[in-house]
């Protein structure tokens, strides 16, 4: 069975915009479109990337760049219950608390994110890896 994994604004960032990271985000974005992940983020995360893939190519490619990305990484929601647990949880980034208690809520294996701070606020229920390392176990 595959891993299913949350898939943090930075991972598909660096794909898109070529940044540092790029090869590690080209490669799980590889694995999800041929199905040997399960990769999901929330509309928080579409909307983070679309703002940031709209500054550096226009709107136009944008949604051309989303939607071929959203034709193969899943869309799930936050609960009203799940917001209120981020909100009052110890992690100090609230946007990635957001984003790590939905993972949680739906039970995925991994959140992958090159932000060192949100690896380190996880819980063993749901580690929290970075891109470099997630390729590294899983190729």
């Amino acid at each position: 069975m595959a891993f299913k994994v949350f898939l943090d604004a930075n991972v598909l960032l660096d794909f898109v915009l070529r940044r540092e990271g790029y090869e590690q985000g080209k490669t799980i974005i590889l694995h999800a479109e041929q199905k040997k992940i399960v990769a999901f983020v929330s509309p928080t995360v579409v909307q983070i990337c679309s703002y940031w893939i709209a500054k550096a190519y226009g709107v136009s490619k944008t949604k051309e760049i989303m939607s071929t990305l959203l034709s193969f990484i899943n869309i799930i929601d936050t609960p009203h219950e799940q917001v209120l647990t981020a909100i009052h949880s110890s992690m100090d980034d609230i946007e990635d608390a957001l984003l790590y208690y939905t993972a949680l809520h739906h039970r995925l294996d991994y959140v992958i994110s090159s932000d060192q701070g949100f690896q380190k606020a996880a819980l063993p229920s749901l580690p929290v890896i970075s891109p470099i390392d997630f390729v590294a176990r899983f190729q």
